[in-house]
């Protein structure tokens, strides 16, 4: 195993751990903090083991941050529809 999946291995047990405990903020700092570190590691993961594994990792980190992207989306939705006439 390289050291790009075992560090993304990491990142997803750690982000399962932090959802464990409770928060005052609903987990909002950690997640931002996740995303900042999640990112890069996506892209070091697809640069060393290819694009199927990059997808792979990128369903994993978002069920894991499946609220931020829902967040996202809700604000992203109205801009997409096409005005009436």
């Amino acid at each position: 195993m390289s050291y790009p999946l075992i560090a993304a291995l990491l990142w997803l047990v750690l982000a399962n751990v932090i959802a464990m405990f409770p928060s005052r903020d609903h987990h909002w700092r950690t997640a931002y903090a996740l995303i900042t570190v999640g990112i890069p590691l996506l892209g070091w993961v697809t640069s060393v083991e290819g694009p199927l594994w990059g997808l792979v990792l990128l369903a994993g980190g978002a069920s894991v941050l499946r609220w931020p992207l829902i967040h996202l989306w809700r604000r992203i939705r109205p801009s997409l529809k096409e005005p009436a006439e």
